[in-house]
């Protein structure tokens, strides 16, 4: 192709060219200019944007979870401009894990070795650099952690960590940092014990979840620190801090112990949310012998601000992979609430994540805690809570229903097939009712125990008829397998609902309270039949919509909380939701699959909750009886 000549309309300071006025159409001069002239200015665009991008500040994530460490990068755009992984299993030397723990079946321990996350960290970052990425330009570091791990240092931990030395790795430095190697984790179950004396030393569980936000849990780590005091009393003396492993994070990159986020503190049945400080009581039970002040020394001071400047990296980092001095570390939060600022999450959205377990994830200006769900403060936002509910069964509970259903058939030769789950799904009428006068059909599925709410391994059906409010136990739906594909999706939809009322509101005037948008992630929110039916339980005024953040919300969420840490506008006192709300690009990450409420049906699934919690009831009362 030839060069033509400049056009004369062409302006090469602003790379415009006026399209009106050209050559007589069609001619070859005509066409080759346009293509030149669009070349041209599509180049000088892009090296400015390019010049522009290559000059501009970036931010890292990072997610610290059961299996993986993550790192993302993201620019002030919230575009992701570098991410790499370091799998436990397959990346680690030296540690006998298996899915990234260590356990002991005798006690039911689940633990990770320390030293493990600190081979991780140097070989991550070796990645990152060998991407391409320049540490000169982060700004601000944030991090997600696995909820509820905790650590145990030595006194020698931040004399250790100021003396790095560049030339070696942070494994083959750190041995004498911790009191403990190991860091009980999220999935341990040796505390029955120690949970007792958590839920009843303020009362009962219900005045525990008013004042942490969760009755006790295995893995909480009040009850867990209870239980190490015990068992290894000279290194609980020896443990000079505590932290969780988001703090951990923090700690290791500033060079110095980090405080608990705001957030993740709440994980531990220790703080008192709404007085916003340690509980004495709680504190004595957790410190034991050695008494209230030296625990709380351990586990140190809780800033309020989520987006707190911890302080600039430490040196080691600078030198050994060339970060600038002046990076900021910013509070590292839960996996959890790393979840929710993934997407800048409006108080009144819902979002839930349908996997082998399902979540429900709530922003929410109402404290109202119940011993079957979890609140937590906002990693980000004063006044906000985030309130979570989570179930055991959720997947398998689902693959089970469309098992049955496949193996009846003779025509259905992939066996994971969903298809026939998804018509019979959406042939069956709500609670699989022939007629509008017959009772409803009502049931509960858990393959595993289950711990919302507490029932073993089981299958139970009910009617209920609304009007009379009869509730009378049957064998199972008129149509099994095929209508059980609808009672499950209801049944996991309505607990939702059913523990979710007291804390929607109404999106508009007109409207019942509900969820304004339901935001659906995980394997089941591929699925459009179950996203319809999650609308018509659930409601969602402007609708059900699937969220695509792959696998990396956590870490994204991170990345996230260090945009808006360095870069929100302190003087006008600029929240997470304003900032991110304003730079995130939801056409990327979200698509509408299904409607929400309908006046109608809405109405029939409220009707029903009075049964369904009737149902659980009286499944509670039979088996604590046993």
């Amino acid at each position: 192709m030839r060069v033509p000549s400049p056009h004369p309309n062409h302006n090469p300071t602003n790379n415009v060219v006026n399209l009106n006025t050209v050559y007589p159409l069609g001619t070859e001069l005509d066409v080759n200019y346009h293509l030149f002239s669009l070349l041209t200015a599509c180049w000088s665009i892009n090296s400015n944007c390019l010049t522009m991008a290559s000059a501009g500040p970036l931010y890292l994530g990072f997610d610290l979870s059961t299996q993986q460490l993550k790192g993302l990068v993201v620019d002030s755009s919230l575009r992701k401009v570098h991410e790499a992984k370091f799998d436990f299993d397959a990346d680690s030397q030296g540690f006998d894990v298996k899915k990234g723990v260590l356990v002991n079946e005798a006690e039911r321990e689940v633990f990770a070795p320390v030293a493990m996350w600190l081979q991780a960290i140097d070989t991550l970052l070796t990645r990152l650099k060998e991407n391409g990425l320049d540490f000169a330009r982060i700004k601000g570091i944030s991090g997600s952690g696995m909820q509820h791990g905790s650590v145990f240092w030595s006194a020698d931990a931040e004399q250790l960590l100021a003396q790095l030395q560049p030339e070696k790795t942070l494994q083959s430095q750190l041995d004498e940092a911790f009191a403990h190697p190991f860091s009980p984790n999220w999935q341990d179950a040796s505390t029955q014990k120690e949970c007792d004396e958590f839920d009843a030393i303020l009362g009962n569980q219900s005045q525990l979840a008013d004042a942490t936000g969760s009755k006790a849990h295995h893995r909480f780590t009040g009850p867990q620190i209870l239980r190490f005091q015990r068992k290894y009393p000279d290194k609980y003396l020896k443990t000079y801090r505590i932290t969780l492993v988001s703090s951990w994070l923090a700690t290791m990159f500033l060079g110095k112990f980090a405080p608990f986020d705001i957030s993740d503190v709440c994980g531990m049945n220790l703080w008192d949310i709404k007085a916003g400080k340690w509980n004495e009581k709680l504190l004595a039970l957790a410190a034991g012998p050695s008494g209230v002040k030296v625990l709380q020394k351990k586990l140190g001071d809780v800033p309020e601000d989520g987006g707190i400047h911890l302080g600039s990296i430490s040196p080691y980092f600078v030198k050994r992979y060339g970060f600038s001095s002046d990076a900021t570390i910013i509070a590292s939060t839960g996996d959890n609430p790393s979840t929710i600022l993934a997407l800048p999450l409006r108080s009144n959205d819902a979002m839930v994540s349908l996997g082998t377990s399902t979540t429900f994830l709530m922003s929410t200006s109402e404290y109202k805690p119940d011993p079957a769900t979890h609140f937590f403060n906002s990693p980000t936002t004063a006044g906000l809570y985030m309130f979570m509910l989570c179930y055991k069964n959720g997947g398998l509970a689902r693959e089970k229903v469309r098992d049955a259903i496949n193996s009846a058939s003779s025509n259905i030769q992939d066996k994971n097939s969903w298809e026939a789950f998804d018509k019979h799904l959406l042939s069956t009428a709500p609670f699989a009712q022939s007629n509008p006068s017959e009772p409803l059909n009502l049931g509960l599925y858990f393959p595993r125990p289950e711990i919302i709410p507490n029932l073993p391994v089981g299958e139970w059906h009910y009617s209920y008829d609304p009007e009379t409010d009869k509730l009378i136990r049957t064998n199972g739906v008129p149509e099994s397998p095929t209508q059980d594909a609808r009672i499950i999706v209801e049944s996991q939809f309505l607990s939702l609902r059913l523990r979710s009322r007291e804390l929607v509101s109404s999106p508009a005037p007109s409207l019942p309270p509900q969820p304004r948008r339901i935001y659906l992630v995980g394997g089941g929110s591929r699925n459009s039949a179950i996203a319809k039916v999650a609308g018509q339980v659930l409601g969602g005024s402007e609708g059900v919509f699937k969220l695509d953040v792959g696998e990396n919300a956590c870490a994204l969420g991170a990345a996230y909380k260090a945009v808006w840490a360095i870069e929100r506008d302190g003087s006008k006192g600029e929240t997470f939701e304003e900032l991110i709300g304003k730079r995130w690009r939801e056409e990327e990450f979200v698509e509408k699959i299904a409607e929400g409420y309908d006046p109608d049906v809405f109405e029939r699934y409220g009707a029903a909750l009075k049964g369904f919690e009737r149902m659980e009831t009286e499944l509670l009362k039979e088996y604590q009886q046993h």
